[in-house]
This record gives C-alpha cells, sequence and structure tokens, in this order.
C-alpha cells in the first residue's frame, strides 16, 4: 500500500528589483502567467487568478511532445488564503495528473525590502505527496526553476512599468 509522502523546505531569493516591483509579479494574473505559466515542457491551456482573499488560481497544461507524459493535462488550482500587502502571500494549493490529485500544498511568500532596490523573497513549501506524484526533489527542482524564470522576468523587464 502506498503512503502520503510529506516534505517541507525553503527557498530564499535575491531580487534585483524593488519590493513593488516583485509583489506585483506576484499579484497580477497578466505578470503572473509570464513567468509562472508560460514556457517550458507543456502548453497552456488555461490560466486565471483573482487576487484577493478566498480568491482562486487555476491552470490547466498539457505536456509537449518528447517528454514523460506527452499529451497529458495537468491541473493545479490554488486558493489565496492571506495576503497582507507587500509582506506576504499564502495559497493553498491542489495538483493534479491526468485527472489524478497528486499532491496538497501550502505555499508561503514572504516579501522583504532590501537596500539598494533588491527584494529578498522567503518561500516555504509545505506538501502531502499522494500516489503518483513527482515527490519532493522534483517540487523544489520545479520551484527553483520557476524562480530561476521569475528573475529572469525582472531582468528582462528592468525599466520598464513596475
Amino acid at each position: 500500500m502506498n503512503k502520503t509522502q510529506f516534505d517541507t523546505f525553503t527557498l530564499d531569493r535575491n531580487f534585483p528589483a524593488p519590493l513593488e516591483r516583485v509583489y506585483a509579479a506576484f499579484s497580477d494574473p497578466a505578470r503572473k502567467q509570464r513567468w509562472f505559466a508560460e514556457g517550458g515542457n507543456h502548453d497552456v491551456e488555461h490560466f486565471a487568478m483573482q487576487f484577493e482573499v478566498g480568491g482562486r488560481e487555476q491552470s490547466r497544461y498539457r505536456f509537449k511532445a518528447g517528454t514523460p507524459f506527452a499529451g497529458v493535462a495537468l491541473e493545479a488550482e490554488s486558493v489565496f488564503l492571506d495576503i497582507v500587502p507587500l509582506q506576504r502571500i499564502v495559497t493553498g494549493s491542489t495538483m493534479a495528473i491526468g485527472g489524478q490529485r497528486i499532491s496538497a500544498s501550502v505555499h508561503t511568500f514572504e516579501f522583504i525590502e532590501g537596500e539598494g532596490g533588491m527584494t529578498r523573497m522567503l518561500f516555504t513549501h509545505q506538501a502531502a505527496f499522494f500516489e503518483g506524484a513527482d515527490g519532493p526533489a522534483m517540487r523544489r527542482a520545479g520551484w527553483e526553476q520557476l524562480l530561476d524564470q521569475l528573475l529572469d522576468e525582472l531582468r528582462n523587464r528592468l525599466g520598464a512599468q513596475a
């Protein structure tokens, strides 16, 4: 019999952008879709976000040809549990592959204004992984990649409208 696997990790990142710009990358649906949903080894079929406590974020992707899950749908749904503007965002999330739920997690993003226009962000991921899940190592690697994409987004848009 398979057992649920639990894991917690924290990623500590510094971004070369003011706090307001980094926070906007999480709170503005169009900005978040660019770094969080687009690109990679999947096609975006749906992305929607209602940024308020109790609001939902929904995404649906389909893996591209040449990937281990070519043609299979990946669905993620989150609810915003806590928002303190420019300080903290907490979500509760589930993920499913091919219609099978593989995990439930809590994501906490803490934003700290740094010196010289820098922003420090602490991300804590607490999860329960179910049968067929990617597991802690792959999930951590996935979030590291997403935060690298956020860094690229912030660097590419330096000087752009905040």
